[in-house]
């Protein structure tokens, strides 16, 4: 179930999309709020829901592991498995960008890719929520992404 209107999931899939295609060995890609609400996904995945679900309560204790650590606020939570990785990103306040990934994917390219796409789908999700009039303040940017690392 999305969350936003269609021709704002259409351009997140687009971005998802994108990303895809910039970093072959991804498995999976989803747009997600931050409350756990699917707003897009590019997966053969059936599990988008759960996915969103649990994206959300790790981003819960991320943010929460951050704060009392005194790292600031939460930008990303690697999570290397043996058949892969899972990767989530913030995309502003209100949405996260998670990701699955090959176990041989090139980790600095990920992290490359995956902060431009996770700005790009702040910025969709600031202009939905900037033309639905919701008053809330603008979301703070996300610094700039670090320069590229050799493929």
């Amino acid at each position: 179930m999305s969350t936003v209107p269609p021709e704002a999931e259409a351009e997140i899939l687009a971005e998802l999309r994108r990303l895809r295609a910039r970093v072959p060995q991804l498995t999976g890609a989803l747009a997600a709020s931050a409350d756990g609400f699917v707003l897009a996904q590019d997966s053969a995945a059936a599990e988008a829901e759960s996915v969103a679900a649990l994206t959300a309560a790790a981003l819960g204790v991320a943010q929460r592991l951050s704060d009392s650590t005194g790292q600031g606020a939460f930008r990303e939570l690697l999570v290397r498995g043996e058949d892969g990785y899972v990767a989530t990103y913030a995309a502003g306040m209100a949405a996260v960008l998670t990701l699955t990934a090959e176990p041989r994917v090139n980790v600095g390219r990920l992290h490359l890719e995956a902060r431009r796409s996770s700005l790009r789908i702040a910025e969709l999700i600031d202009h939905i929520l900037g033309r639905r009039g919701s008053g809330l303040p603008p979301l703070p940017p996300l610094p700039p992404a670090p320069p590229a690392l050799p493929a």
